[in-house]
């Protein structure tokens, strides 16, 4: 059972998140957990392997000659 506040505050995170409130407790309960005690170790390895993909996708990347071509771009916008 939820008081006022806490059932109020599920169906703002719900309609936040675009899902039932039960489903935003869940995420929270999940979130806070995580905050608390830390992640598991898979999941820390699963995001080390995506820093390190998203550091080969970018590597080169220059990212000033980029925003030179977007203004370039929407010069006349």
């Amino acid at each position: 059972m939820l008081d006022d506040e806490t059932r109020d505050a599920a169906r703002r995170l719900a309609t936040r998140y675009g899902c039932s409130a039960s489903e935003a407790i869940r995420r929270s309960v999940l979130a806070h957990r995580n905050t608390v005690f830390g992640v598991s170790e898979e999941v820390r390895q699963r995001r080390l392997e995506a820093l390190e993909r998203l550091i080969e996708l970018f590597d080169g990347h220059d990212a000033d000659a980029e925003i030179r071509q977007l203004k370039i771009e929407d010069e006349f916008f």
